[in-house]
């Protein structure tokens, strides 16, 4: 491995609820390299999703800094935050994300179109994580027409279609049955390994934890 890719620096998360301040995070630092796997830990509350969130740019944080490689995406403006999601982040949100509207082919492609990948390889991709992650068949059906678990392993091939550098990934497995997980699981860790990926994943899965090159537990709003 080589050096950081993604870093978190003395972050600091602060919420205000019913006219008072609540602090979510408190001086949390993380840097991870690629191919590297890192897993996110702690009880329901701990601030693992709010870290994720900070770590993507979907949310700023109160004190610290993030970066992706050199660029502080705390500092970047929506615009250069859209392109930095684009070309370099992968998110595999909890609640999917995905678009109704749109078929599970056309919500994986999704990323490829606003990146202007030509139509032939486009098409190519969306079919390979499709297949990747078990969906082949359900490649027309729309969000309602799948189980949750399907529409989380949708999730997942969207967010490694543009093979992205950096993977943050909240509970990708918790929707999914044990032999499904399993098959996400394996499908990860072969990108990080074998493509140089470098991932960030919230959960609570013991097999996911088991195959981290580090695990990483926040407690008291730290690590």
């Amino acid at each position: 491995m080589s050096g950081p890719i993604l870093r978190a620096v003395g972050l600091g998360r602060d919420f205000v609820s019913a006219g008072e301040t609540v602090r979510v995070l408190d001086d949390v630092s993380l840097e991870v390299a690629p191919g590297e796997l890192v897993v996110v830990r702690g009880q329901s509350g701990s601030g693992k999703s709010t870290l994720l969130n900070l770590l993507s740019g979907l949310d700023r944080p109160t004190r610290g800094e993030v970066l992706l490689g050199d660029e502080r995406l705390d500092l970047a403006g929506p615009e250069r935050l859209a392109d930095l999601r684009r070309d370099r982040l992968g998110i595999v949100f909890q609640a999917f994300g995905l678009l109704s509207v749109l078929t599970a082919a056309e919500n994986v492609e999704l990323p490829l179109r606003i990146s202007r990948t030509s139509g032939r390889r486009r098409d190519a991709r969306v079919a390979e994580v499709l297949d990747l992650v078990g969906l082949s068949e359900h490649a027309a059906q729309r969000p309602e027409e799948l189980s949750g678990g399907q529409q989380q392993r949708v999730g997942i091939a969207r967010a490694i279609a543009g093979r992205p550098e950096v993977l943050i990934a909240d509970e990708p497995t918790a929707q999914l049955d044990s032999v499904t997980g399993a098959a996400i699981l394996e499908l990860l860790v072969s990108m990080v390994e074998t493509d140089g990926m470098a991932a960030v994943v919230a959960t609570h899965d013991e097999s996911l934890a088991a195959r981290a090159d580090r695990v990483v537990t926040l407690r008291a709003r730290r690590v």
